[in-house]
């Protein structure tokens, strides 16, 4: 197949192996080996896997014009997502059947307090959503996502490093999603094996074959049906949230804060992962109609429509119910039904099919648009980059990410595995912040070119690396229940580095939306991040524990109900 187009703008996998072969042709010319011929070629091999891991895309070749992208069956996405599409996509990957659940579990500990911690959590991904969205509107034109804006701004290899902590967490939560949404009185049909290592589910993977389906038929199909269970879900929430709104005794909101500030914060930690999603909008760049204008706000719209459901949900809980006699097992449905609103807990348990089916979808979606860019630039194999003609989809990335969940939701106990789930999130949100921040910089190119020990580049990296560093020294304190004092110095730390970076480099301001408070707000969101990570087994069991708590919905739906809709809760 001929390229197209200017020879600069040939696929990133042609113009690497070419160089490689450079490479390897130049090495040792005109001098005599002093090596064996199987030495030379080990460090020949070294060399060459040095020079492609630490290789780094231009911002111009990341985003070339629509004639300019094309797979290797000579034809690209299709411009089908306009901006209500894109915020359903969000709004549809955050949300799932936890809001009936997580926001009761965690009330019990923080009281009425439960809405601070979501507005902090809130308040915290917002800050990671307007680093997406500027890194957004500069690679308005192709596929990618976090592991491109880390090709662009980083190198190959670290990149790639993303790219595989974001697919582990994505395939282990399709398959976890998968799993829950089958209601245990249809049956999983088999038994587990080996101690439980293996657990045989049919239906499971049926569930997932389905949605694959219905992704490679079309951007425009599944886009539909996202919007139809996305729509379903949120006026279901909305309709919980009116109805329960004319219950609410205000007497329940005292005290706000009965177990202190303390619980309220840690209440914000757990449910920082029930907003894990809107990043799903940057992955439709190059479906998006108006992608410059349309995803950054997409991306800040479908968080903020997330986080105004989830405080409504939280004040109508709280004021129903004194949060010392919130249930465990279904809080929100037992509170209702506390106030003679039983069909409310009918209505609750199609938003939570409604819920996991759109997250599952998403999820989906999602992994074949990450497949695609990797294969496309040649990291992957070229199958992978390949688009069907008329499809207009991914169709071998899709097929390939629907079997890889199908198998593990199939033979395996993936629930072991639920406590790393959330790990590549906040790895990506991390790495995209670091992006903005570098990206940011004036002149990366001449920066790297320094007389002294280290360039301006290099050091501007050592400062991020010690914000991390100390997000994640904090994380341990804060696990481990060390003084307050060994929190303190890790936050010093990294506030001293912040401001190193803010005055020894210089920032350009970037096309299109740009993300106030740079570096600060990027320097932020990657101590937060990381100090999550590093308690993300902690939180994240809290917030596995307490969503599966829903599960128990379904047996008072049956006894009481008598209703075939079973809710299940992730």
């Amino acid at each position: 197949m001929s390229p197209r187009g200017n020879s600069n703008m040939l696929p990133v996998y042609k113009r690497r192996r070419t160089e490689n072969i450079q490479a390897g042709s130049v090495m040792g010319e005109g001098k005599p080996s002093a090596y064996s011929p199987s030495s030379s070629s080990s460090s020949s091999y070294i060399s060459r896997f040095c020079s492609s891991a630490l290789r780094t895309k231009t911002l111009a070749s990341s985003s070339p014009s629509d004639s300019s992208i094309r797979t290797l069956s000579g034809d690209a996405l299709v411009r089908r997502l306009g901006l209500f599409d894109l915020i359903l996509i969000g709004v549809g990957a955050s949300i799932g059947a936890g809001i009936f659940v997580v926001t009761g579990t965690v009330a019990r500990d923080a009281g009425p307090g439960v809405t601070i911690s979501f507005i902090l959590a809130g308040a915290s991904c917002v800050l990671n959503a307007l680093c997406y969205a500027e890194l957004a509107s500069r690679f308005p034109a192709v596929v990618g996502g976090a592991y491109l804006y880390t090709y662009t701004a980083f190198n190959e290899l670290t990149a790639f490093l993303v790219f595989a902590q974001l697919m582990l967490d994505y395939h282990i939560g399709a398959a976890s999603i998968a799993q829950e949404n089958i209601p245990s009185w249809i049956g999983h049909g088999g038994e587990e094996f080996l101690g439980g290592a293996l657990s045989i589910n049919i239906l499971a993977p049926i569930l997932l074959v389905l949605l694959t389906i219905i992704l490679c038929r079309g951007v425009g199909e599944s886009s539909a049906v996202n919007c139809f269970m996305t729509v379903t879900k949120v006026v279901i929430v909305l309709f919980v949230i009116i109805v329960g709104a004319f219950k609410v005794d205000v007497s329940n909101w005292s005290p706000f804060a009965p177990n202190g500030f303390e619980a309220i914060l840690t209440g914000a930690t757990v449910v920082f992962f029930a907003y894990v999603g809107f990043d799903a909008v940057a992955n439709s760049a190059e479906e998006s109609k108006r992608p410059q204008r349309d995803l950054p706000i997409a991306i800040m719209g479908s968080l903020l429509v997330c986080v105004m459901l989830y405080i409504g949900v939280c004040l109508v809980i709280t004021g129903m119910v004194p949060y010392k006699l919130l249930g465990e097992d279904a809080p929100l449905a037992e509170a209702f039904t506390s106030k003679g609103l039983k069909y409310v807990s009918i209505l609750i348990s199609i938003g939570a099919v409604a819920g996991l089916t759109t997250t599952l979808l998403v999820g989906l979606y999602v992994q074949s648009r990450l497949y695609l860019g990797l294969g496309r630039d040649g990291l992957l194999p070229s199958l992978f980059a390949r688009v069907h003609p008329k499809a207009h989809t991914p169709v071998h990335s899709q097929i390939w990410v629907g079997i890889v969940a199908s198998i593990l939701a199939g033979l395996f106990n993936i629930h072991a595995l639920s406590h790393i789930l959330s790990v590549g999130s906040l790895t990506g949100y991390s790495v995209v912040a670091a992006c903005v921040v570098t990206l940011r910089w004036n002149d990366k190119t001449a920066s790297q070119v320094s007389t002294r020990w280290t360039s301006t580049w290099q050091e501007g990296v050592i400062y991020l690396l010690i914000i991390a560093g100390c997000g994640f020294s904090a994380g341990l304190f804060y696990r481990v229940g060390a003084s307050f004092f060994c929190l303190l110095v890790a936050a010093v730390i990294a506030v001293l580095a912040s401001i190193a970076l803010y005055s020894r480099q210089v920032y350009m301001n970037p096309p299109g939306f740009s993300c106030p408070g740079v570096p600060i707000v990027p320097a932020v969101c990657i101590f937060f991040n990381i100090f999550l990570r590093s308690n993300v087994t902690r939180v994240t069991h809290a917030f596995n524990v307490s969503s599966s708590m829903g599960l128990e919905i379904k047996d008072m739906v049956m006894t009481r109900y008598d209703f075939f809709i079973q809710p299940v809760f992730r």
